[in-house]
C-alpha cells in the first residue's frame, strides 16, 4: 500500500504513489502513447519517448498503478507554482475514476488552487477538468495549439 492508499478502478485495485525510479520507462512509454493517440492534429514523429524525462524535469510526479504493477496513469506537478503540469491516464483506463483518484493525491488537495493549461482541441480533457471543480481563467497558444488556463476553483456541488 502506498502513503496515498488503495484505490478501486474497473474491477481491480491501484495505488497513487511517488514515482519510482522503476516505473520512469512504464511512465514516459504511456505519455508518449497518450500524446499521440489524442493529439492527433499534430505530427506523431514529433513526439518521442524521451519527452517525459525532459517535460517533468524538476517536477513532482504521482503515479497510479494496478495490482500487478502496471502504470495507469500519473500527474505531475510543479509545487513551487501549484501548477499541474501534465496528467495522462492509459485509454483503457480513461474515464475509471483514475484520473480523479491522482488530482485528489496532489498536496494538499482541495485546498489549494491549482491551476493548469488544457489544449482546446482537447474536449474530453476539458471536460474533464470542469466537472472536477476547474474553471478557465484566461487562454493562450502554444506550439501544440490554442490552450485554456484553468484554475481549481473547489469541487462542484
Amino acid at each position: 500500500m502506498s502513503e496515498f492508499g488503495t484505490c478501486h478502478a474497473d474491477g481491480g485495485d491501484y495505488v497513487v504513489e511517488a514515482l519510482a525510479d522503476a516505473d520512469r520507462r512504464a511512465v514516459a512509454r504511456l505519455y508518449y502513447e497518450v500524446r499521440v493517440a489524442t493529439m492527433t492534429w499534430l505530427d506523431p514523429s514529433t513526439f518521442g519517448e524521451n519527452d517525459f524525462a525532459l517535460h517533468s524535469a524538476g517536477e513532482e510526479v504521482l503515479v497510479a498503478k494496478s495490482d500487478d504493477g502496471s502504470v495507469l496513469g500519473f500527474v505531475s506537478v510543479w509545487r513551487a507554482d501549484e501548477f499541474i503540469h501534465m496528467l495522462y491516464v492509459r485509454q483503457s483506463s480513461q474515464g475509471s475514476g483514475v484520473g480523479a483518484r491522482l488530482l485528489q493525491a496532489l498536496p494538499g488537495w482541495p485546498g489549494r488552487r491549482y491551476r493548469l493549461k488544457c489544449l482546446v482541441r482537447n474536449t474530453r480533457a476539458s471536460a474533464f477538468y470542469a466537472r472536477h471543480g476547474f474553471r478557465v481563467t484566461g487562454h493562450g497558444v502554444s506550439d501544440e495549439g490554442d490552450y485554456e488556463e484553468m484554475t481549481f476553483a473547489g469541487p462542484r456541488n
